[in-house]
């Protein structure tokens, strides 16, 4: 199948030396011999003298590996897989069992054969690797090729250096408890194509590799296709958890496949694939408030799809939702006062604005387009615990895990809570979890003044049900909301990156700070006439530097 994920040919490593001695790959007899040469490295240090053994207790060994130690327990391991003694490559790893039953499939389920192992250079105690082979099926062949590496770890009860065991070392693109195999697919290839009927494929487009296979996974056996003949990653429990679809690693044989008609605008598409990879760790989703189409997502890291399943804080964007129901709640008015101090304390925690900045006499409009989280904090002690997870339900579809996309999704969280966790929630924090396909929904329904369920695939293609929200605002909270929006995308902290983005538009910043990095993760979400847009570059700054033009980038080439 056209569109599907290949694993690519690798270039062949040369022997590589590993902490100071040689690894060396020598073939014949339909496999090679691992070998490592100098300082007596082939020898098996754990041999003891078997008159002393039982009169003394063994000191375990402590401490950081030695290069000797890790090269010789990844010679151990990798001699034994190529060699196919499953038994013995499995003791050299610190889970026998499961270690065990992987490498016994390796051959007989993903029935791969004339295995060459060849290391890398050692970095710590990690050993990269690349593996080549041959994946045969009832008289037809293909070569295999990939890389991937192996850490060695101390065994805690007598510090023996062991292979610390992961399914990845078998393939990088596995999970624990996902299996190998090889033969007919099962599910049908699809041909899927864009809004214009154009063919998507991940060559062209290279954010939509984990889509085009959430598609096959739900519309191949809908779809009028024939599977073909495939080395796959058949996921197991926690994969499926995650949302991970089966993945095609090599195809021997062409299945027929079905065609998918999906909302994707390949302009817009190509523009999105184009300004994530400007930045590191940057997603966006672009969607059409008036019908719920996705027209594009795209992300800077392949694989894991963020812009549809990611799972962050979303930081100031949330407002949009809290701003509306303190409009409803008439705690908050545009144009009235309210309150913008330098700190607030709720739940015993003392909550501040960035750069501790205050504003004295200012308007809600005015702490809304400058950002103010004292401003919705100060409001938390007016508000149920419930208040906002009822609002992202009610009025913006949220937090109900019940979108049918026609591609795996996360469809936000909102959870309720108390004290200082449900005041953070106000600001985008706290347990508040989004993407950007979510946030830029959330834009999608203050454009049009009602939720629209995002979709990639018709839902008249399978006759499936949308989800739906079960109110709208006020038409006075709603142009309230409007106003705030337009006024932050014209004179707030969205206006430098909002610049020459003319007509109907509104936006918002947003900022969520993350354990362990330096900086935040940079949030921005946006409308222009037809269109919604939200993005967010991990690790990077405030959104309205990072994230914003990525946004406006693709309002403009919308309009």
């Amino acid at each position: 199948m056209g569109n599907r994920r290949r694993v690519a040919e690798r270039r062949k490593t040369n022997p590589a030396v590993l902490g100071g001695m040689i690894a060396v790959v020598v073939g014949g007899a339909g496999f090679g011999v691992y070998a490592l040469y100098g300082g007596g490295a082939a020898a098996d240090s754990r041999t003891t003298d078997s008159s002393s053994a039982d009169t003394r207790v063994k000191k375990v060994k402590t401490g950081p590996l030695s290069a000797k130690e890790v090269t010789t327990a990844a010679g151990t391991f990798l001699t034994a897989w190529q060699k196919g003694e499953v038994t013995e490559a499995a003791a050299a790893t610190d889970d026998t069992a499961a270690a065990k039953a992987l490498l016994a499939g390796y051959a007989k389920h993903a029935r791969i054969k004339d295995v060459t192992l060849t290391a890398g250079n050692r970095t710590g105690a990690k050993v990269p690797f690349s593996v080549k082979g041959t994946v045969s099926y009832k008289g037809t062949e293909k070569p295999v090729r990939y890389d991937s590496a192996l850490t060695v770890v101390r065994r805690a009860e007598d510090g023996e250096p062991l292979v610390e065991w992961h399914s990845a070392i078998v393939h990088p693109d596995m999970k624990d408890g996902d299996r190998l195999v090889t033969g007919e697919s099962g599910t049908p290839p699809v041909k899927a194509l864009d809004r214009d009927g154009g063919e998507l494929t991940e060559d062209e487009y290279p954010s939509l590799g984990s889509l085009l296979d959430g598609l096959r996974e739900r519309y191949g056996k809908k779809a009028g296709g024939r599977a073909g003949i495939e080395l796959q990653v058949v996921r197991g429990e926690a994969a499926k958890k995650a949302e991970l679809s089966d993945k095609t690693l090599v195809e021997l044989s062409k299945g027929t496949p079905g065609t998918v008609k999906t909302t994707l605008s390949p302009a817009l598409q190509a523009a999105a694939e184009k300004q994530v990879a400007t930045r590191t760790k940057a997603s966006v989703a672009v969607v059409r408030p008036s019908t719920g189409e996705i027209l594009a997502v795209a992300n800077s890291s392949h694989g894991f799809n963020t812009a549809i399943q990611g799972s962050l804080a979303p930081g100031s964007t949330m407002k949009v939702i809290t701003s509306s129901l303190l409009l409803e709640k008439n705690l908050a008015s545009a144009e009235k006062a309210h309150p913008c101090p330098k700190y607030f304390t709720y739940g015993h925690w003392k909550f501040q604005n960035d750069d501790k900045f205050d504003i004295k006499g200012g308007t809600f409009k005015a702490s809304f387009a400058r950002s103010c989280n004292t401003a919705f904090i100060s409001q938390a002690p007016e508000l149920d615990d419930d208040s906002l997870t009822k609002q992202a339900q009610q009025v913006f579809g949220l937090s109900l895990n019940n979108w049918s996309v026609g591609v795996p999704t996360f469809d936000g969280s909102v959870p309720v809570q108390s004290q200082a966790q449900m005041a953070a929630s106000l600001i985008g924090q706290g347990g508040v979890r989004m993407n950007p396909l979510n946030m830029a929904s959330v834009s999608a329904t203050v454009k049009a003044g009602t939720f629209k369920q995002p979709y990639l695939v018709s839902p008249e293609f399978d006759g499936r049900e949308l989800a739906t929200a079960s109110r709208t605002m006020s038409a006075s909270t709603l142009s309230q909301l409007r106003e705030l929006m337009s006024y932050t995308a014209a004179y707030g902290t969205a206006a430098e990156a909002m610049a020459g983005v003319s007509g109907d538009v509104g936006a918002k910043t947003g900022s969520a700070e993350v354990d362990g990095q330096k900086k935040p993760n940079g949030w921005f979400t946006a409308y222009r006439g037809d269109l919604a847009a939200a993005g967010v570059v991990q690790a990077a700054g405030h959104g309205g530097e990072t994230a914003g033009p990525i946004v406006a980038a693709l309002l403009k080439q919308g309009g």
